[in-house]
């Protein structure tokens, strides 16, 4: 059986030693990019729920603003509406008038 020199002993533990640095190294920096994509995820997920609270906030103020339209629209007709009637008073009261009633 041929046995392996010490020289080459050693050089093989040194690669292996600088593999398995390379190789920490590489995990380390993983682990950093999985706590970044963690962290993104949970910011990803406030920024959902602040986003789903401000649509919400904004339907109310649509609603809110759709009932302040028409309401003023409402009013404005419902004005129109007595000056019409108004203005036909005047205007059969005066042919009321002019035939002698």
């Amino acid at each position: 059986m041929d046995g392996i020199s010490r020289e080459e002993h050693n050089e093989f533990a040194k690669r292996m030693d600088e593999s398995l640095k390379r190789t920490n190294a590489r995990v380390r920096d993983l682990e950093k990019v999985t706590e970044q994509i963690s962290n993104l995820t949970s910011s990803v997920k406030q920024l959902a729920t602040s986003v789903e609270s401000m649509a919400q906030s904004q339907s109310q103020q649509s609603a809110k603003l759709e009932e302040l339209e028409n309401r003023d629209g409402e009013m404005w007709r419902q004005a129109v509406g007595y000056v019409v009637t108004c203005i036909i008073g005047i205007v059969v009261g005066f042919v009321f008038k002019q035939i002698g009633m």
